[in-house]
């Protein structure tokens, strides 16, 4: 089967189609034949090492992530899938790709894709999906009605997910983005739009309960300004903390280091009064069922920036890269 691999990490582009095996699955699998996969900033980052000490990545490795596809196979002690039945599913850090003509996935991260979506819709949906589900719910503080929620970047394909997402929940939502994508964020439900060229959401904003960090650079620091005391800070972006290290089973010198530096903004977290931590999405079948049947009642729509032929995918992951899509970038198969 034809796949996209990761030789080797480097600056330059090192990935490459590859004719490679077709993945013999075990008892607890399903094997999927993909018709789309949605690409996430990680999958650019990843060729370039960013993640190396973190990931369970054995290279040569097939890239991406998210998938779409219809299962082909079943293993002998699945009982939740049948051959035929249309899947989506997150195969993040489960050390195998998505981009791929077939995907070996663990039925336990796979579920029913939403009825209401075609195959393209639903592979944009699990990284973001997942991502922001497990943010406002596994951290300490679930999301409640009426908190005032701050989700930057509100135009790019976490942000179009977890605006809708968080005013589902009840919340108030202000986001920052261009002018050019007001109306798109403001379409999408966010409350109060900051134009991130020309204002400083730190100056702006005051009070919020909750902070989703999804911009590097120094924007942590300047939201944990915004949190009122007892809020919490959750970053996609780092700094990894201890608990993080811990929670990978790390040795005590990953653990050191993630620890030195998360030192200042847990520091400065802690002076106010603010629950910070950084978060790695992880797979959950359970969970996409859980999003599908909210994504079938019509509460959250997804957002599709543009999509590429399995053949275009380099230049998918360039279009992707440049900083440019409004929502999700999407690879076809089929």
């Amino acid at each position: 089967m034809k796949a996209l691999i990761l030789e080797r990490y480097g600056k330059a582009n090192q990935l490459r189609f590859a004719e490679v095996a077709r993945p013999t699955i075990k008892p607890d699998e399903i094997l999927v034949q993909v018709y789309a996969v949605g690409l996430n900033p990680i999958d650019t980052m990843i060729p370039k090492g960013s993640f190396k000490p973190i990931l369970k990545f054995e290279l040569p490795a097939i890239m991406g992530s998210d998938l779409a596809g219809i299962v082909v196979e079943v293993g002998d002690q699945v009982t939740t899938f049948k051959t035929g039945d249309a899947v989506y599913a997150s195969v993040f850090d489960l050390g195998t790709g998505s981009l791929a003509e077939y995907v070996a996935v663990p039925a336990s991260a796979a579920a029913s894709k939403p009825k209401k979506l075609d195959f393209v819709q639903a592979a944009s949906i699990p990284m973001v999906g997942l991502t922001s589900w497990q943010a406002f719910n596994d951290h300490g503080s679930a999301i409640k009605r009426d908190q005032k929620i701050f989700i930057p970047a509100g135009a790019g394909g976490i942000g179009t997910f977890a605006i809708q997402l968080a005013k589902y929940l009840g919340a108030t939502v202000a986001t920052t983005t261009s002018s050019q994508n007001t109306a798109l964020v403001k379409r999408l439900g966010a409350d109060e739009v900051i134009d991130y060229k020309t204002q400083a959401f730190e100056q702006r904003l005051q009070d919020y309960d909750f902070v989703l960090g999804t911009v590097r650079g120094d924007g942590i620091e300047k939201a944990l300004q915004i949190v009122k005391p007892g809020g919490h800070v959750v970053s996609l972006v780092g700094p990894p903390d201890v608990a993080f290290a811990r929670k990978r089973g790390m040795n005590i010198i990953m653990q050191w280091l993630f620890g030195l530096i998360s030192s200042k903004i847990k520091r400065l977290a802690k002076k106010r009064h603010i629950e910070y931590a950084f978060m790695f999405v992880r797979p959950d079948g359970q969970q996409l069922t859980d999003i599908a049947g909210i994504l079938d009642d019509g509460h959250i729509k997804p957002v599709i920036d543009q999509v590429f032929s399995f053949d275009q995918t380099l230049e998918a992951l360039a279009y992707l890269e440049s900083g440019r899509a409004k929502g999700k970038v999407v690879v076809r198969f089929i």
